[in-house]
């Protein structure tokens, strides 16, 4: 088994807050009953935090050398490559129209929610979810009151 360079209760706590915040946006949409919930963006933000995490420890076991040709920021390309082919995947073309767009971009918030937690910006990923449930709930309220009245 491999030493880490985070102590292990380090990790173990990033990948348990990307899951709570990730359940948190999941929930909001597990409450709307759309087609990717809870356990879809717990899973997602966890796969980040999971890709960061792992790419963190690669890097500090295996390139720490200055004269390693390294580039960590592929990394980010990879997960949103990834995520967004997840959130494409949530969004349906049918009956005139187009559903699951916001679904979509929820998984796609929970994915830079799992990446921020997994590198240690647990504020940042807090302030991420509050932001995106305001969103989702706020004004998502506030759009539908809109196009009742239309």
């Amino acid at each position: 088994m491999a030493g880490t360079a985070l102590p292990l209760p380090v990790i173990a706590l990033r990948l348990a807050i990307a899951c709570v915040l990730g359940g948190l946006i999941g929930l909001e949409r597990e409450i709307r009953h759309k087609p990717a919930g809870l356990r879809t963006h717990i899973m997602v933000a966890l796969a980040a935090a999971a890709f960061t995490i792992v790419t963190f420890e690669f890097y500090e076991a295996h390139y720490n050398d200055s004269a390693a040709n390294s580039d960590p920021l592929r990394l980010v390309e990879a997960i949103v490559a990834g995520v967004a082919f997840l959130g494409a995947g949530a969004i349906i073309r049918g009956r005139g129209g187009v559903e699951g767009i916001t679904t979509g971009t929820g998984i796609w918030v929970a994915g830079a929610v799992g990446f921020a937690c997994g590198f240690g910006y647990i504020v940042i990923a807090a302030m991420v979810t509050v932001l995106s449930l305001l969103v989702l709930a706020v004004i998502g309220r506030m759009s539908h009151d809109i196009a009742d009245h239309d």
